[in-house]
């Protein structure tokens, strides 16, 4: 049964891999790499996006210069037609990929459910 378990995660894997959202999302990527002035912006918001949550992460203090910066950069990248088109097909991504995880991981809600219940209690 478990190396059962392991193909279907290998074919959900290539079913993503083939899924439309997926292509867009490659698609979009390769766009924003092929232009330089975009490529450049994306990877500074990347950078001080994971910078920032490696901060929060560790409990470090994010400033309020730091959140302004992040704050202006975001409003930038927004208005980048190439960088926005990716971001978007990101979070749809994203909500796919939750959606997913919500299903495989049902049972084990289903299992610990009532015994969380029980302690809130």
């Amino acid at each position: 049964m478990m190396s059962n378990l392991y193909d279907l995660a290998y074919d959900l894997e290539q079913a993503l891999r083939n899924s439309e959202d997926f292509q867009t999302l490659k698609d979009s990527y390769a766009k924003v790499n092929a232009d330089p002035e975009s490529k450049k912006m994306f990877d500074e918001f990347r950078t001080i996006q994971m910078g920032l949550q490696q901060k929060q992460m560790s409990g470090e203090q994010i400033t309020q210069e730091e959140v302004e910066k992040a704050q202006a950069l975001f409003q930038a990248v927004q208005q980048n037609e190439i960088i926005s088109t990716l971001m978007n097909t990101e979070q749809r991504m994203s909500v796919t990929i939750s959606d997913l995880n919500k299903i495989i991981t049902k049972p084990l809600e289903e299992l610990y459910g009532p015994m969380a219940e029980e302690n809130q209690q």
